[in-house]
């Protein structure tokens, strides 16, 4: 078993980058831990500043930090109506872009963009946070163009189109899993008779292995976990929570979870012996993982008083307890072991503090830093808090980012922060901020 982990952490080693970069979402492990030190312990009473801001254009994707430089993607409009209807897909030519910035300034250091016309739900842009990885960086853009780029330079190495590929039908809310390096492959959810799951090698984009059918492949990422002795990918897609060997895409094992609109969105989240995932309308699952062998027994099944069911936002996950916002926008902690809901506040999404329902299907963006979380809200809003079993506890507060985007009618935030360089770095559908958490 050590054996098992020591290989698990090798393999993870040489996927992060170092602990001052965010080469991914959730950043270098994808466990959404800020390593950096001297960070201020609350916000200024005038609120913090930022070190320089960047006029973009729409997206739900966030940032990466690698090396100095922000990769981030975005949509220009050129046609099309691009008001968001929560079930009908909009028509919308123009260009999705793949930026790549300094840092320290917010300078523009090179561009790729390419022709895409959308036809998918909520259009504002690319929904996945670049992957960065050993000088390259690997995009996959809201209709399923994926590149992989020269970090450099922005030069194109290869790219495919994945519907074309595999004959796959878009998502309704388009491609949003975000693409994940495992050794020398990029793995990716695309579509498809037998390709749900596709991995390539990362060097020249050839496949590797793809596996599994089902008509919907959802919306959260590929995600790697440690239990039974191995390294086990989760595919947590519309109908199910599967689990596969990484290195050749067997099935070890498969679980039936059918959430409405096939909004499989948060990546499934492990605590000690305990996996759970959940989805629109309350559907949640625990699991129990074999500690001997790629397996799980069923541990609890969610229901409208038990479990947590994100439709925006992934857990973050500590001492077998899951802190995160549920569907009825409501942020929970939940005891991984039961399903148990322990508190509930919808005080990190809306600044209201309350127990009954906060912001519909509202977002909240997670992140450990020391012995505190900071907590991104949908409302634009930057927390500081402590979570615990017991309660929520909010230290400060401050606004980073207006919300300009328009989600279930309301301005919206819908994108994942990163955190680098003593900094946070975030986005919304017209600009790009850096600003500091140095201590002074």
């Amino acid at each position: 078993m050590i054996r098992s982990i020591s290989l698990f952490a090798l393999v993870l080693l040489t996927t992060a980058a170092p602990a001052a970069d965010w080469p991914q979402w959730m950043g270098p492990n994808r466990d959404d831990v800020w390593t950096d030190t001297g960070i201020i312990e609350k916000f200024p009473e005038g609120g913090i500043k930022a070190l320089w801001r960047k006029p973009i254009q729409g997206g739900f994707a966030g940032p990466a930090v690698v090396n100095g430089k922000v990769y981030v993607t975005d949509y220009v409009r050129s046609a099309g109506d691009e008001k968001p209807a929560p079930t009908k897909r909009n028509s919308l030519q123009g260009k999705e872009r793949v930026l790549c910035l300094d840092a320290k300034t917010g300078a523009e250091l090179w561009k790729h963009e390419y022709d895409c016309s959308y036809v998918i739900s909520y259009p504002a842009g690319p929904r996945c946070t670049p992957t960065v990885d050993n000088g390259k960086v690997f995009t996959l853009g809201a209709m399923g163009d994926l590149f992989c780029l020269d970090a450099a330079k922005g030069n194109v190495i290869w790219s495919k189109n994945l519907p074309k590929a595999y004959a796959a039908s878009v998502p309704l809310w388009g491609y949003a899993g975000h693409p994940l390096v495992y050794k020398d492959m990029l793995i990716c959810t695309v579509g498809g008779d037998g390709s749900a799951v596709v991995a390539f090698d990362k060097e020249n984009g050839h496949e590797r292995w793809k596996v599994l059918t089902t008509p919907e492949i959802g919306y959260s990422p590929p995600t790697l976990i440690e239990a039974g002795g191995a390294t086990q990918l989760l595919i947590f897609h519309g109908k199910s929570l599967n689990s596969l060997n990484p290195d050749t895409g067997r099935l070890y094992w498969s679980e039936p979870l059918a959430t409405s609109y096939a909004m499989a969105i948060m990546a499934p989240r492990k605590g000690g012996d305990f996996l759970f995932a959940g989805g629109h309308s309350g559907r949640s699952l625990g699991l129990k993982l074999d500690a001997a062998k790629p397996a799980v027994t069923r541990a609890w099944q969610g229901a409208r008083d038990l479990g947590l069911a994100p439709v925006s936002g992934t857990p973050f996950v500590e001492n077998g307890i899951a802190y995160g916002i549920d569907g009825d926008g409501i942020f929970r902690a939940m005891r991984m072991a039961t399903g148990e809901r322990l508190w509930g506040t919808s005080k990190p999404v809306n600044g209201k503090d309350g127990e009954g329902r906060g912001a519909f299907e509202g977002a909240t963006f997670v992140t450990k830093n020391g012995a505190r979380f900071f907590i991104f809200g949908e409302n634009g809003d930057l927390v500081i808090a402590k979570l615990s079993p017991e309660k929520y506890e909010e230290v400060s507060r401050t606004k980073l980012l207006d919300p300009v985007g328009v989600g279930l009618g309301r301005k919206v935030v819908w994108s994942h922060p990163a955190y680098a360089e003593q900094c946070v770095f975030a986005r919304n559908d017209k600009e790009i901020v850096c600003a500091s958490l140095a201590a002074k």
